[in-house]
């Protein structure tokens, strides 16, 4: 059985996200859980790459740090607003079925 993708949630991001993926099995990190709010977001991908987790992010501030080649775990990223949660966490999810996380090293995927 291949090795599935866990995600860790960025701070803005909504608790119903990780509640949706939650409800169906995936295993999922918030950054209020892990007593992270209000770390730079540097911290926030040293702890995902520590813990093997890829962020989910909806701030642009973290497309611009993976231009600086910051090694990660990988990011998916969608723009605020933009999709519903549930079309958010149908995107996630089929990230999580289709991916390993060996593919997402170093990564983005856009949602």
């Amino acid at each position: 059985m291949k090795e599935k993708i866990k995600f860790h949630l960025d701070e803005n991001v909504s608790q119903a996200i990780a509640s949706g993926l939650r409800y169906r099995e995936v295993d999922v990190t918030t950054t209020p859980e892990e007593g992270l709010l209000g770390v730079s977001d540097e911290i926030q991908l040293q702890y995902s790459l520590l813990h093997r987790r890829v962020i989910f992010t909806q701030d642009t501030d973290f497309l611009r740090i993976n231009i600086l080649e910051t090694t990660h775990a990988g990011i998916v990223y969608c723009p605020q607003q933009s999709k519903s949660i549930g079309a958010i966490i149908k995107g996630l999810l089929l990230i999580w079925e289709i991916l390993e996380p060996e593919e997402m090293f170093n990564h983005i995927e856009f949602l």
